[in-house]
């Protein structure tokens, strides 16, 4: 892994680190929140396009500044960081002037629209050693960190397949597909587990609203060790369900975030061949039915945990763990499978390259 941003902002153990924001549409209003309520931090200036949402910004936080010009934010020597919550066809304008600028960069998934864009974005962090952070929120979660350490640690045995849906009605996006929009979760969520990029994709979808938006897509990701991933991503879903099951040789684990509270279930469940049989008659599979296990796990909004480990970062110089790279191996995988679903479902191999 390459260390990303060690510029360290002068005094910045000592005081807090000052952002603006580009754009407060509704994920930008979670970042301001949490930016304003930090401890370590100071939300200085918010740009929007949108009179309306300015005023609404304004109202929520008085005496927080805004703009409609985003420059504003570049310009200002008083501002350290740049948080950009705007459509993804803006994000490598805004970022790299932000980089240019000598502001570190926070940029919600996908951190841009093609990979071409995020490796220049990544070259762009290294030459200014600066900070480039992608927003791959759900790594930060407590389950999804639980979920790693159970998997690491042995307990389910051998790692046999995963699945994971994200399903719901909307919200359709104008400027991006379905896979653009939810498949960075899982495809971050799925590598993180697996440590490891994926060898190959292949791929489905299909548009029934907008025919130049896929709304629907299912997507297979395979793993050098054999281990295949399942992807079912929706617009068009009645329910909403963002669940991630993980089968195990001993053990299987069900990781279902709709949940309040249960979001992780060790089910002591496996199945098992015998060692040898003399007949068919004689054949026969061993289910075992165990216990199912729910593990506590700490509190805390993903977001806030995830902007924490920004300023750390910016402080101390510390090693990203979501850093533009992570989110330029997230773009390849997202371009393969929009590539194997023009090709009706045909396997797309990627570079051999490790997990950021």
């Amino acid at each position: 892994m390459l260390d990303i941003g060690l510029n360290i902002v002068p005094d910045a153990g000592t005081r807090h680190i000052r952002f603006g924001e580009i754009g407060f549409g509704y994920w930008g209003g979670n970042l301001v929140r949490n930016l304003v309520q930090m401890s370590a931090t100071e939300m200085c200036l918010v740009a929007d396009l949108d009179r309306d949402r300015l005023t609404h910004v304004a109202s929520l936080y008085p005496g927080l500044e805004t703009t409609r010009n985003y420059r504003d934010i570049l310009d200002s020597p008083d501002i350290d960081a740049v948080a950009i919550a705007t459509p993804v066809n803006t994000h490598f304008k805004l970022a790299s002037e932000a980089l240019e600028a000598g502001k570190h960069v926070f940029v919600e998934k996908p951190v841009t629209a093609t990979s071409a864009e995020a490796a220049r974005l990544a070259e762009q962090a290294r030459e200014l050693d600066l900070i480039c952070m992608c927003g791959h929120t759900f790594l930060y979660t407590p389950a999804v960190e639980r979920l790693q350490e159970i998997i690491r640690s042995g307990e389910i045995g051998e790692l046999q397949y995963i699945n994971s849906q994200r399903l719901s009605l909307g919200l359709l996006q104008s400027s991006c597909n379905v896979v653009h929009d939810l498949a960075p979760h899982d495809i971050s969520i799925i590598c993180s587990l697996m440590d490891s990029a994926p060898e190959a994709v292949n791929a489905v979808g299909a548009a029934y609203i907008n025919p130049a938006m896929a709304e629907v897509a299912s997507i297979t990701l395979h793993f050098g060790n054999g281990v295949v991933a399942f992807i079912q991503d929706s617009w068009l879903d009645p329910l909403k369900t963002r669940r991630l099951t993980v089968i195990g040789s001993d053990k299987m684990v069900i990781y279902n975030d709709i949940e309040p509270t249960d979001k992780i279930q060790i089910h002591d469940k496996s199945v098992e061949c015998p060692i040898y049989s003399d007949t068919y008659e004689e054949f026969a599979y061993s289910y075992k039915y165990g216990d199912i296990v729910i593990p506590r796990l700490p509190g805390g909004e993903p977001i806030r945990r995830e902007l924490e480990h920004l300023v750390d970062c910016i402080r101390g110089g510390e090693r990203c763990r979501t850093s533009v790279d992570q989110g330029l191996r997230v773009i390849q995988i997202i371009e393969a499978i929009n590539e194997s679903i023009a090709n009706n479902g045909a396997r797309i191999d990627l570079p051999q390259q490790a997990w950021i």
